[in-house]
């Protein structure tokens, strides 16, 4: 008995560390960003950096307008989730209940990002301009398309989870009243894995706002107001392209910590408002 306490308090405190040890990484990510980020918006000026509609970094007089950058993040997320998430629901909604074919959401959640930009950048982005005839098919609408396949897994395995973790009783006693099995899926087994279905498109939020190599392989990386047939730049690519060339202690340089740290605290409210809502949810 007294071993068991022993070995209990000892993994207690072990996990107890880790999660600190996480917690604390956290805590530094963030003061980091905002001591490195709010040097550049004082000298630039908060209504300046964040509502400025251009982004002119190594010009004579540099601009550092990083509003359409912040439109860019939201549309093209915006977009990956209307197309993203039905498709994945419904997808998740097939593969928990019709045919078994999940092996195949894990090979296509292991596909590494920059092949999706490859792939994009060598068919979608020529198809684009084909189909549409504009000059170039780098524009937000690839990128848009591209997002949206890349939250897939996601959004699938994670609702497949829980789906499957809906009692097999439910839907027994909802097939004896009557009901047909699709009637069953979605009045049924859906309704009681609400939670884990929105937990998924959190996840899929999180990975649409936050992807940057695919999305700078497909997006034409251009400070532009953001428009579905014209080459667009993401918060993310807008760091990644522009921090290797920058001085350090430079305007430029603190002007991206700068929107990382936007992109930090836009991430980190989406999912508060998410969470929120959801917790009001389950309440209900």
């Amino acid at each position: 008995m007294k071993k068991n306490r022993v070995f209990e308090n000892v993994v207690h405190g072990i996990f107890l560390l880790l999660g600190l040890i996480t917690v604390g990484c956290v805590l530094l990510i963030t003061v980091y960003l905002i001591i490195s980020g709010i040097p550049a918006i004082k000298e630039i000026g908060p209504v300046k950096f964040l509502f400025g509609k251009e982004w002119a970094s190594t010009a004579a007089e540099p601009k550092f307008g990083i509003l359409p950058f912040i439109l860019t993040s939201v549309y093209g997320t915006a977009g990956a989730i209307l197309i993203g998430v039905p498709v994945g629901f419904f997808t998740a909604v097939f593969l928990s209940k019709v045919a078994a074919m999940e092996p195949a959401v894990s090979l296509l959640a292991g596909i590494p990002s920059v092949v999706y930009g490859l792939v994009g950048m060598l068919v979608l982005v020529p198809v684009v301009r084909s189909i549409f005839h504009v000059p170039d098919g780098a524009s937000l609408l690839a990128a848009i398309i591209v997002l949206a396949i890349m939250i897939l897994p996601s959004i699938i395995k994670v609702s497949v989870t829980a789906l499957d973790a809906v009692p097999k009783e439910y839907e027994d006693a909802s097939l004896a009243l009557g009901a047909s099995p699709v009637e069953t899926f979605f009045r049924v087994s859906v309704p009681a894995a609400k939670s884990g279905i929105a937990a998924a498109v959190v996840l899929g939020v999180g990975r649409a706002i936050g992807e940057a190599m695919a999305v700078m392989m497909v997006a034409g990386n251009v400070a532009n107001m953001p428009s579905l047939f014209q080459s667009v730049r993401f918060l993310t690519t807008a760091v990644a392209s522009e921090m290797s060339y920058s001085s350090p202690g430079s305007l430029q340089r603190n002007a991206l910590f700068s929107i990382a740290l936007v992109l930090f605290l836009f991430i980190m409210l989406l999912n508060a408002a998410l969470n929120f809502f959801l917790k009001r949810e389950k309440e209900k």
